[in-house]
């Protein structure tokens, strides 16, 4: 079973492939390799043998009939030397250190050089293979000049061999690579589907193994666990939602069920279940924009709202806002100012935009009056401007601010600090926040107002006008 697993692996297939593309190649470069050499061996013979032929027609044109078998003769005794053979019309040996030769290889006077295969040398009973060729000479007799191709044959063999010992050895290197391959796909495989299953049976911890060496695997199991961390903390985020959802609400729920009752069980005086009804109409609406702000909380953490691509001025938002807002302000006894100096073009949803900066003014009306009191009044500042290429949006008051170790966890949803208890409100607000800033690929940052206070910075990216 488990060497059909190795069978069966893609990693099989592809050295399988690999291997004989890599063979047939070598092959065929092996083979070109020694026909080129081959060719180039048995030009170089002819050529050889035709230097020798025009050497001796020289010797012929000089010094006669007699002059070429001296030459024959003289030449024939050299240590490695080339073959000669010279007969007469009869057939019988004038010269020459060749003992033997086929018949019919006489018969092929003036032709090409060609291959013979039965040349008996003297003092030799070998036969022995060799290029000759043939000329006609004066006086009937017919000279016979080759070389010996043992050579050439011996070249061959071992091509022959080099090929086939070649062919075994890839055979053996790709059993030996594919093997240890599919070993370490396998094992990178076995561990991604153990963490799965340790995933899917509820374990949200599991993490693909990162080996260190910076492979594919390496780079994919890198993505995954980033995807996995991402997926871990939606996960948690909806569970703490739930757990939030349940406890927060539970208790305005309580609350308008018991008034409901009680009014029901009290007197018939229309005045007490107006009273009532009012009431059981203000906590419905608080409820109501409780779960509202969840769902605009949902839709931008999915990244789906409506017209998420626009062109809008922020600078233009900020003033709407800061004026929707002014006569709360005065009301309460304190003060809020807005400088926006623009256009401060971003591209993104105008509403959701505005939601947020009307979320932070309000907090900051609401929880950024002096001495924790909001009869006191806030003192808030509105900013709008650009840093490079971000947009920056900056809500400030003169409060209490909040602590730094407390900072991030604002920013999560349902959390709301002792301080902020007695305050109407869901702990929603700086969450959706936060949320808009992802959504448009900005940050949120909660800072010190010197001399006291918070100072909430918004950052968005600038949206690039077009030459």
């Amino acid at each position: 079973m488990r060497l059909g697993r190795f069978f069966n692996t893609t990693a099989f297939r592809l050295s399988a492939i690999y291997l004989a593309g890599f063979s047939v190649f070598a092959v065929l470069f092996v083979v070109y390799i020694s026909y080129a050499t081959d060719q180039l061996l048995a030009r170089q013979l002819r050529e050889t043998i035709d230097t020798e032929i025009r050497s001796l027609a020289e010797q012929a044109g000089t010094g006669g009939i007699g002059a070429v078998v001296a030459g024959v003769d003289r030449r024939s005794r050299r240590p490695g030397a080339s073959l000669y053979l010279i007969v007469d019309v009869t057939g019988r040996i004038v010269a020459g250190n060749i003992a033997e030769v086929p018949a019919a290889v006489l018969d092929r006077a003036d032709e090409e050089p060609f291959t013979v295969g039965y040349v008996r040398e003297e003092g030799e009973t070998a036969e022995r293979l060799a290029m000759v060729r043939v000329v006609s000479m004066p006086g009937g007799l017919t000279m016979l000049v080759g070389r010996d191709i043992a050579e050439r044959e011996r070249f061959r063999e071992i091509i022959g061999q080099s090929i086939a010992w070649g062919a075994a050895l890839l055979l053996v290197l790709g059993a030996i690579s594919w093997f240890f391959v599919s070993r370490r796909v396998l094992s990178r495989i076995d561990s991604v589907s153990a963490t799965s299953r340790r995933i899917m049976d509820g374990d949200l911890s599991g993490r693909l193994e990162v080996t260190g060496s910076g492979d594919e695997f390496d780079r994919l199991a890198a993505s995954l666990n980033a995807m996995l961390e991402r997926i871990e903390g939606l996960m948690h985020g909806l569970k703490e939602v739930s757990d939030n959802i349940a406890h927060d609400l539970k208790t305005p729920l309580t609350r308008l069920r018991n008034r409901v009752e009680s009014t029901l069980g009290g007197s018939d005086d229309p005045a007490a279940y107006r009273a009532a009804l009012e009431s059981t109409i203000e906590d419905a609406d608080q409820l109501i924009r409780v779960f509202n702000a969840l769902l605009i909380i949902a839709q931008v953490e999915a990244g789906t709202p409506d017209k998420a691509g626009e062109r809008v001025d922020v600078a233009e938002i900020v003033r709407d806002v800061a004026e929707l807002y002014e006569p709360a302000a005065e009301s309460a006894g304190g003060e809020l100012t807005a400088q926006a100096d623009g256009p401060l073009f971003v591209r993104g949803n105008r509403e959701l935009i505005g939601q947020a900066i009307a979320n932070l003014i309000d907090n900051a009306l609401k929880y950024g009056s002096r001495d924790g009191e909001e009869s006191a009044g806030a003192h808030v500042a509105v900013a709008a401007g650009r840093e490079g290429d971000r947009i920056v949006i900056t809500v400030a008051d003169d409060g209490p601010g909040i602590a730094a170790k407390d900072r991030e966890r604002v920013l999560e949803r349902f959390v709301r600090l002792e301080e902020s208890r007695s305050a109407p409100g869901s702990g929603l607000g700086l969450s959706l926040v936060a949320a808009v800033a992802r959504l448009h690929g900005g940050e949120i940052a909660l800072l010190d107002n010197l001399p006291r206070g918070l100072r909430v910075v918004l950052r968005l990216p600038a949206l690039v006008e077009a030459a």
